[in-house]
C-alpha cells in the first residue's frame, strides 16, 4: 500500500493532490471489504469486489508519483540519512501496532486456531520478523504469509525497497533510463499474470517475486508520470475519479484475468493517477479527501488482525446472509473507527515525539 504523507517539516511548502489523497482512502476501503469478501467467496468469479487486491498496484503507482513530487528537487539537499529517517518515522510505527494486534489475535482468537501446533519460539521469531520487516511465511494458520501477524505488510516490505532503489539510484537517473526500466517492468508484469493466471501474488513465500513485478512496474510508472508531467487537466472531481477506480475492483473475475489485470495495472491505473492530479476538487468534497487520506494508512495496518477472526468464525459457524450483512457493514464501520482511533492516540503523537527528537539530535 501507498503511505506518503511525509512529515510537516518536509513538505510544509508543498501542495497537495486532494483529489489523489482521497482516492487513496477509496482504495483502502476496498482492500477491507476484498478481504471480508474472499473469505466468504472462495470462487473468485462470484465475488462482486473479486479485484479489490488491484487496489495495491495502485497504491504503488500514487506512490512512485508522490515520492518523486515529494523528494526529486530536495532529497540531494536532505542526504540519505535525513530520508530513511523520515520515512521509517512516517511508516514504521503503523507496522509495529499491525504487528502487536497480529499477534493479539493469534493468541486470543475466540473462534479458532491452532495455537497449541506452535511453540513460544517459533511465535516470537514471527513477532519479531513481522516487526521489522523480515519475510518468514512459517505459520500455516496463517496461510504462509510472507508477515503472519500482519498480512497486508508484504506491501509495504516492497514499498520499502522502492523508497531504498529510490534513493539510491531513481533519484539520479533520466527520464530517457526511467523509461527503459518501466518498460521492463512491464515485461515482468505481463510474464507473472501470464504464467499465474493473475496478478494476486506477493503475500506469500512461493509468489514473493510477484510482489517484485508489481512494485517495479507500478512504482516506476509513477515517478514516470511526475517527471514527464503527464497530467491531464479534467472536470472528473472526486466523485467521478472514485467511480473510475472502484470499476477497476468489480470488474469481473474471469479466464481472462492474464489479459485484463495487466491492461489495468499497466494503463487504466497510471490514466487515473495522471487525471486524478489534473482534476479540480470541489469545495465540499475537501473534507472528505482529506479524512480518506489520513486514515487510509491506519486502516489498511490495523484490520487484518480481526478478518483472521472472522475467518474463522465463518469457517466454524457458517452465518447466513442476513447475518454476514449484519456482521461486515457494521465491521467496515468499526474497523475505520477503530484505525482513527489507533492513529490520533498512537500513530500520530509518536511520529511527532520521534521527529522532534530526531530533530534536537540533528540540531545537537
Amino acid at each position: 500500500m501507498n503511505t506518503n504523507n511525509a512529515p510537516v517539516t518536509i513538505l510544509q511548502t508543498k501542495q497537495h493532490f486532494e483529489i489523489l489523497d482521497g482516492l487513496r482512502g477509496i482504495a483502502a476501503l476496498a482492500v477491507v471489504v476484498f478481504h471480508f469478501m474472499e473469505w466468504i467467496f472462495t470462487d473468485p468469479t462470484k465475488n462482486f469486489i473479486g479485484h479489490g487486491f488491484l487496489a495495491v498496484d495502485f497504491f504503488f503507482c500514487l506512490s512512485g508519483f508522490v515520492i518523486g513530487y515529494a523528494y526529486d528537487d530536495r532529497i540531494a539537499k536532505m542526504g540519505l540519512r535525513k530520508f530513511f529517517t523520515s520515512r521509517i518515522i512516517r511508516l514504521h510505527p503503523l507496522v509495529v501496532a499491525g504487528s502487536v494486534l497480529g499477534l493479539l489475535a493469534f493468541l486470543f482468537d475466540p473462534f479458532g486456531g491452532h495455537l497449541e501446533l506452535y511453540s513460544t519460539g517459533k511465535i516470537i521469531l514471527t513477532f519479531i520478523c513481522s516487526v521489522f520487516l523480515i519475510p518468514l511465511p512459517i505459520i500455516a494458520d496463517r496461510g504462509f504469509n510472507l508477515f503472519s501477524f500482519n498480512a497486508p505488510a508484504w506491501s509495504l516490505f516492497w514499498e520499502y525497497m522502492a523508497n531504498i532503489a529510490y534513493a539510491f539510484v531513481l533519484c539520479r537517473i533520466r527520464r530517457n533510463f526511467l523509461l527503459i526500466l518501466t518498460i521492463l517492468s512491464a515485461a515482468a508484469i505481463c510474464y507473472v499474470a501470464y504464467n499465474s493466471g493473475n496478478l494476486l501474488g506477493g503475500w506469500s513465500g512461493p509468489t514473493f517475486w510477484d510482489g517484485c513485478a508489481r512494485i517495479s512496474y507500478s512504482f516506476l510508472v509513477g515517478l514516470l508520470i511526475y517527471r514527464s508531467n503527464w497530467i491531464i487537466k479534467n472536470k472528473l472531481g472526486f466523485f467521478g475519479l472514485s467511480v473510475l477506480l472502484l470499476l477497476a475492483f468489480v470488474m469481473p473475475f474471469s479466464e481472462w484475468n492474464w489479459l485484463s489485470e495487466p491492461l489495468v495495472v499497466l494503463f487504466y491505473f497510471p490514466l487515473l493517477i495522471s487525471l486524478g492530479a489534473g482534476a479540480v476538487l470541489n469545495p465540499e468534497f475537501k473534507k472528505i479527501c482529506v479524512f480518506s487520506d489520513t486514515i487510509s494508512y491506519p486502516l489498511y495496518m490495523t484490520h487484518y488482525a480481526v478478518l483472521w477472526m472472522f475467518g474463522n468464525y465463518y469457517t466454524n459457524y457458517k452465518p447466513d446472509t442476513t447475518q454476514l450483512v449484519l456482521i461486515i457493514i457494521p465491521g467496515v464501520i468499526l474497523l475505520v473507527v477503530f484505525a482513527y482511533f489507533v492513529m490520533v492516540v498512537y500513530d500520530i503523537p509518536l511520529r511527532k515525539y520521534l521527529s522532534n527528537k530526531w530533530i534536537k539530535k540533528s540540531l545537537n
